[in-house]
């Protein structure tokens, strides 16, 4: 190319003036260098060249005869086996440019040029190219010597080069076409077959999209089209049937011939009304119009939910004060979010709409923010607020909202208890100190309140009772973070502070009080449960004579064998060395430490400072009980504390943060013993000294010999305070508590442990019964006798049985003990027995005749007359039906009576009519309770004492229909539909029943399908939203599951074919397991995550378990059982744990510079 030549062809640069004669105005249609003349010449050239050799390039031919070009003679010539040579060769060569790509010099940035790359092809080149770099490509400022005629060969042909003048890929004209045909041919006769024609790609064939598919699950999601009644059926007409439904006219087919009616305008009467207007030159009215629109409309589609849209904001803006039905509007904007928008025109916008959960969010936010400016005062809508907001405000500026709302409202007791949970469980700002001075703030406000002192807020109803269920959250939260000897500080001074308060400082303000307390407790005077204790009172009392005069008391000098062997074995590894020392001391040391005089020991005596409790611990949490209920309950809820089944349960708002033990699960008995079984109203809850590190770990039968001191003398010091049913309650869960120490050596089969602990549970009984106000107690009568069947003792547990019965039988069948007494000793010998056979029942069945009869009992001679049933068949009748036909509201009649009554009686039915006679009975009970459940929140929606009497007696009757129907199917054929039924419909009712649940679980695991029991599981767990237990026993149910398909599966017994032919259920475990932590009464339970990690173990994955570990921290950083599970689950990590724990302050009672030392010696 010249360097002043503007053509882009030097071979057709001579013509340049010929083309320059053209139009100046159509140079933007013409191209300069391109000639007709040239075109044809070049045309001849190569059919003459293609002639020669069908393999040459017609290009090098042309080039041969151009003026001024470089001829390559050895392309034209050369015959086909030479050809084939070259081709081999080329390839070689391409495997070998790789090698040699470093001796290139030229620039990244410069194309590449392909240049001549055979020897013989270089030998003929002519001189003018004969300067150029061989092989390489290089722009014309770059060359040092120029010719007048400088270019190089490009065998590569590329027509775009002779039809446009400019080589940039931008420039050139390209088309794609759609078809392969050509217009105006016949394509019978005639094809045309294009020589760059490609193969048409063969298109995949799209599957139908399966149910799990996104479009799929979109459709899901969408509301159904809702079916409008035609103008036909406007009128409501009757509809026989149980169930109503929207009336469908029939279709009715039109033969064309009768559609319209026929006038002159529609002779035929084949037009329709709106032809026949048009024809008439009329329109539709506007009224048919505005009608007919609407039908047609994508909102009529949504009607139903615009409706409820526009019923909110209409009952919003008439009533902004209605906190409940702002409530309800926030929580229809997740409905209204499922299904596609009411307010869009057309399906496509539908579809295309964003479901996001942050606009949701953001949604939400907005109203409560419009609700709080029509409602300022109120806590309600503020709290639910703060909820919504954690996921999208920054944790400072959730806590700071937290603090105005709690400042604005301190009397709010309900607000209190959320505010204490979000501090306690933000894992950034979380510490055990700064949480526990948090809880203090609390009731020492709300004390202030009650006291009449805050006055810008006075007290609100229940406060009391709310701040007791404060203090019990309180204490469950020093326990679970290891300092349980906070936790039985603040239940001894608050029982100091309750029951043994001076009467000169009773009438004054609580914060008065405190200060008079603080000398009590800062003084060396024994509190309650250690040995010697008098009181606050007594000691105010004598240190105003002067004090106590102290004698010097010889002390043996018992030293627990224990103190030395706290490493058994020494070649354990250092994390399972430090779990089992932590666990240990836990066990052992869960009491406050205090100085013994009598040894002469002083505070600089501890070793563990963190055991000593001072006054700035326990002093900002006391309070003042008035009521004489929430005074036992106090004391009831301190033993079961204790691990003592005392017959209360915890508040709700404190159980679902509580739950940390899998004892849960455990019940076992209830199955060997199904008439005779005993509630456990802190199941799943651990004892203070029984933390289990490992799931697996097994529990003691008690407490160490210190433990068990304490708790004797707590019974003894606590019974004085108390009298008639309550005092007669904490005996029998005294004796109940030896009596689960003798049923738990049973399960350990350990019968030295047992023998002794027989001897001191018959010494306990023996002892309480002598006392003068429990000589008549049935109730102790009955634990006594049953303690005695459970030690084998069967013929002195029936003279115990019969002595109470004669004692008491002129009482009748309104005496609720006597009829749990003979209830007991009948379903004993029922169970004794094993059947049903006339045989076995006659025992039974002669109990409960001479009970109902009422006159002089004597033990079992013989077989019961059939007169003497049929004649107390009447009296069990004429008795239900009193009290069914009575008021059961009056003070005199209580519904625990009627559930002993309907036990035995039903009982008797079953022994000599039949199940279903009892089955029947049971029904009839239990309906009218339930009635009478509904009639009283109509009465009183809070629910009060006896309203909750009310609800324990219907569940304490339907366990017992549901273990009499079990046991019915254990000793004869009987199908199990009632019995599911039966459990399904209480379940309902009560799902914070865990004994239910486990009956409900043991039923269900031996059926194979498990889609009903999920089905079950998953309508539980959307209606009761505030209990934790069904996603735990639904969990449950399916790790069980899987444990029995992989011992099928995994049996080494040869070729075994599984009967449970299921997969998934890894994945389905996985799926409740994170519903269940994103819930609201399951993302702070402990127990819940304990699960969860226990599970993921089993997966095998490390790194994921450690992940989960940390995000339990995030809900709960105070559960130190999360941190020793962590630390057996994630050995490395020990170190990294302990510094954790060290940060949070949760307690460490051996420290790992400790460990070391005790492994050295």
């Amino acid at each position: 190319m010249e360097p002043g030549s503007g053509s882009l062809f030097p071979a057709f640069g001579e013509r340049k003036a010929l083309c320059g004669s053209r139009s100046e105005g159509l140079n933007w249609l013409s191209n300069q260098s391109f000639c007709t003349e040239d075109a044809l010449q070049l045309h001849h050239r190569i059919v003459g060249t293609a002639a020669d050799s069908a393999q040459g390039s017609p290009q090098a031919s042309v080039c041969s005869k151009l003026p001024g070009g470089v001829l390559d003679h050895a392309e034209a010539d050369v015959p086909a086996k030479r050809r084939k040579k070259k081709k081999k060769k080329h390839r070689q060569h391409k495997k070998d440019k790789t090698k040699n790509r470093e001796d290139r010099t030229s620039s990244d940035s410069d194309p590449e040029l392909l240049g001549d790359k055979a020897k013989d092809a270089c030998a003929v080149r002519s001189e003018a190219s004969s300067d150029l770099p061989q092989g390489k490509f290089m722009w014309l400022d770059d060359l040092h010597s120029q010719t007048t005629q400088t270019f190089c060969i490009d065998r590569k042909a590329d027509p775009a080069n002779w039809e446009y003048k400019s080589l940039y890929r931008g420039d050139l004209a390209r088309y794609k076409r759609s078809m392969d045909a050509c217009l105006g041919l016949n394509t019978k006769k005639q094809h045309v077959i294009w020589e760059d024609s490609s193969r048409k790609k063969k298109k995949a064939k799209k599957r139908d999209d399966r149910y799990y598919s996104t479009s799929s699950l979109q459709l899901l999601n969408t509301d159904s089209v809702p079916v409008h009644r035609g103008e036909a059926l406007q009128e409501d007409v009757p509809v026989p049937g149980p169930g109503s439904f929207i009336r469908v006219p029939d279709w009715v087919e039109n033969d064309g011939k009768c559609s319209g009616t026929i006038t002159c305008f529609n002779p035929l009467g084949i037009y329709d009304a709106s032809t026949t207007l048009w024809l008439q030159g009329k329109g539709l009215e506007e009224q048919a119009e505005q009608v007919r629109v609407p039908l047609d409309s994508s909102e009529k589609i949504n009607s139903t939910t615009m409706a409820r849209v526009e019923k909110f904001n209409r009952m919003l803006r008439e009533d902004p004060g209605n906190v409940r039905t702002w409530m309800e509007f926030v929580h229809f904007q997740d409905e209204l979010m499922k299904g596609p928008n009411p307010y869009t025109a057309t399906a496509e916008e539908a579809e295309k709409r964003k479901r996001s959960r942050r606009v949701v969010l953001e949604k939400k936010l907005a109203i409560l923010e419009q609700a709080i400016e029509s409602n300022p005062n109120n806590a309600e809508l503020k709290v639910a607020r703060l909820e919504l907001a954690k996921e999208s405000w920054e944790p400072s500026t959730l806590v700071s909202e937290w603090k105005k709302v709690v400042f604005l409202h301190p009397n709010h007791t309900a607000l209190w208890q959320r505010y204490l949970l979000f501090c306690q469980s933000q894992f950034s700002t979380f510490s055990t100190s700064k949480v526990s001075s948090i809880y203090g703030k609390c009731l020492s406000t709300l004390a202030a309140a009650l006291d009449g002192t805050l006055l810008s807020h006075p007290a609100l109803p229940d406060t009391e009772e709310a701040m007791l269920a404060i203090f019990l959250q309180q204490c469950h939260f020093l326990r679970q973070t290891g300092h349980s000897e906070k936790a039985i500080a603040l239940f001894q001074a608050l029982i100091d502070f309750t029951f043994f308060k001076p009467d000169s400082v009773a009438g004054l303000i609580t914060k008065a009080q405190v200060e008079f307390f603080e000398p009590f407790w800062d003084s060396d005077e024994p509190r309650f449960g250690e040995e010697g204790a008098r009181g606050w009172k007594a000691w105010m009392r004598q240190q105003e004579k002067g004090g106590w005069v102290v004698l010097n008391e010889q002390v043996d000098d018992e030293e627990e064998d224990e103190d030395g062997e706290e490493i058994s074995d020494k070649s354990l590894p250092k994390w399972q060395l430090w779990i089992q020392v932590e666990s240990a001391r836990d066990s052992k040391h869960w009491l406050p430490w205090r100085a013994d005089k009598a040894k002469r020991q002083t505070e600089e005596d501890c070793e563990d400072p963190d055991r000593q409790v001072l006054f700035d611990d326990v002093g900002s949490s006391m309070f003042k009980i008035s009521s004489p209920h929430l005074k036992f309950q106090l004391m009831s809820s301190f033993f079961q504390f204790l691990g003592i089944p005392a017959g209360c349960s915890l508040p709700p708002s404190c159980l679902n943060v509580a739950l940390d033990e899998l004892s849960l699960f455990g019940g076992g008995s209830s199955d060997r013993r199904p008439l005779s079984w005993s509630d456990s109203p802190a199941s799943g809850v651990s004892a203070v000294g029984f933390m289990a590190a490992v799931p697996n770990q097994r529990r003691t039968a008690g407490h160490c010999r210190e433990g068990e001191d304490f708790i004797r003398t707590a019974f003894h010091q606590a019974l004085p305070l108390f009298a008639g049913e309550e005092r007669s309650e904490l005996a029998l869960s005294w004796l109940r508590y030896e009596k689960s120490k003798v049923v738990r050596s049973l399960q350990f089969r350990n019968k030295k442990q047992l023998k002794s602990q027989g001897k001191r549970s018959k010494k306990l009984a023996k002892n309480l019964l002598k006392e003068t106000e429990n000589r008549n107690n049935l109730a102790l009568w009955k634990e006594y006798a049953h303690l005695e069947w459970l030690l084998g003792n069967v013929e002195d547990s029936r003279k115990v049985f019969d002595t109470a019965i004669a004692m008491a039988v002129t009482q009748g069948l309104k005496s609720s003990a006597l009829c749990d007494l003979c209830f007991l000793y009948a379903s004993l010998e029922l169970e004794l027995m094993g059947s049903i056979a006339r045989s076995a029942t006659c025992r039974a069945v002669y109990i409960l005749t001479r009970f109902a009869q009422g006159d002089a009992y004597s033990p079992y001679t013989g077989e019961a007359l059939p007169v003497n049933v049929l004649k107390a068949r009447k009296t069990y009748e004429h008795c239900l039906q009193d009290w069914l036909t009575n008021d059961l509201t009056s003070p005199r009649l209580s519904p625990g009576q009627l559930v002993s009554l309907v036990a035995c009686f039903a009982l008797f039915q079953y022994l000599t009519v039949g199940i279903q006679a009892a089955d029947a009975l049971y029904k009839q009970a239990s309906e009218r309770l339930i009635g009478l459940s509904s009639s009283l929140d109509k009465m009183q929606p809070a629910k009060s004492t006896w309203g909750h009497s009310v609800i324990s007696a219907s569940e304490r009757l339907t366990m017992m229909h549901v273990t009499l129907l079990k046991f019915h199917m254990r000793t004869s054929v009987y199908p199990l539909g009632p019995l599911r039924e039966t459990l399904t419909r209480a379940l309902r009712q009560y799902p914070g029943n865990h004994d239910l649940w486990e009956l409900y679980l043991q039923v269900e695991s031996k059926s194979h399908s498990a889609s009903r029991a999920r089905k079950f599981f998953d309508a539980i767990t959307r209606t009761a939203k505030n209990i934790i237990l069904p996603w735990l026993f639904a969990i449950y149910a399916e790790e069980r599951r899987k444990e029995r398909v992989d011992s099928v599966q995994r049996a080494d017994v040869g070729p075994v074919y599984s009967t449970l032919p299921e997969t998934g259920l890894s994945n389905r475990i996985k799926a409740l397991f994170e519903h269940a932590v994103q819930s609201e009464a399951g993302v702070h339970c402990v127990l819940l995550w304990r699960m969860y990690l226990s599970f993921t173990v089993t997966q095998g994955n490390v790194e994921r378990i450690k992940g989960l570990f940390y995000r339990a921290l995030q809900a709960c950083p105070w559960a130190k059982v999360l941190y020793l599970d962590a630390v057996g689950h994630l050995p490395g990590q020990l170190q990294e744990i302990l510094d954790l724990m060290t940060e949070k302050e949760i307690r460490i009672r051996i420290p790992i510079e400790e460990l070391e030392i005790l492994m050295e010696d």
